[in-house]
């Protein structure tokens, strides 16, 4: 039953640097250049260029890296580089154990809005269960909309069936809150664990 003392009814959640490890990030990808013997500019420049449709849905992670790195003869093989960005993927067990809880109490529908690959998405759903807490999968990866393009708000919102009003989005990127204020969806910035659940409090969420 919804809490009387709330009026929230669905969380719009970020997952990479709020549930998780950011995973193939600037540091993932500067610790890949060491590990792997790369250019570490020469990659980045790249993945600049082409992470974006990789993101969206409309590469795959093999026709990402092929691009990224093996453009040239390597002495290693995309398997190599696949497992390396696997690692780079760590939990957040009390921010995971917060919002499950909150979920259960206040019987609140979750939706992850969130910019990641397919293949790297998929793979930290099930290896961290993240399915256990999240309904819905408004991923950047499945809708072809990466944030803050406005229109992956409004899917999600369309998805939960509530009012913007009745939605607060978690995100560690101030940015991506503010394109979701934008369409009257309040927002709150995750810095840490304590900070999160006191603005959560103040939604009536404890």
């Amino acid at each position: 039953m919804q809490s009387q003392h709330s009026t929230i009814k669905a969380l719009f959640l970020d997952i990479g640097g709020v549930f998780l490890t950011n995973g193939w990030d600037t540091e993932a990808r500067k610790e890949a250049a060491t590990k792997f013997s790369l250019d570490f500019e020469e990659l980045n420049g790249r993945h600049r260029i082409i992470f974006d449709a990789y993101e969206s849905g409309k590469s795959t992670l093999d026709e990402y890296l092929d691009l990224l790195i093996f453009h040239k003869k390597r002495d290693f093989t995309p398997k190599d580089i696949k497992a390396f960005m696997m690692e780079k993927s760590e939990p957040f067990p009390e921010m995971i154990e917060l919002i499950r809880t909150l979920k259960r109490k206040y019987n609140l529908l979750t939706i992850a809005v969130n910019n990641e690959g397919k293949e790297l998405n998929n793979y930290r759903i099930e290896q961290f269960d993240l399915k256990s807490f999240i309904d819905v999968f408004a991923s950047s990866c499945f809708v072809h909309m990466r944030k803050p393009d406005r229109d992956i708000y409004r899917l999600a919102i369309d998805l939960s069936q509530v009012k913007p009003t009745e939605i607060i989005y978690l995100d560690d990127r101030p940015v991506f809150i503010e394109a979701a204020c934008q369409l009257g969806i309040q927002g709150i910035e995750h810095i840490d664990l304590d900070k999160t659940r006191e603005a959560l409090a103040k939604y009536g969420l404890t």
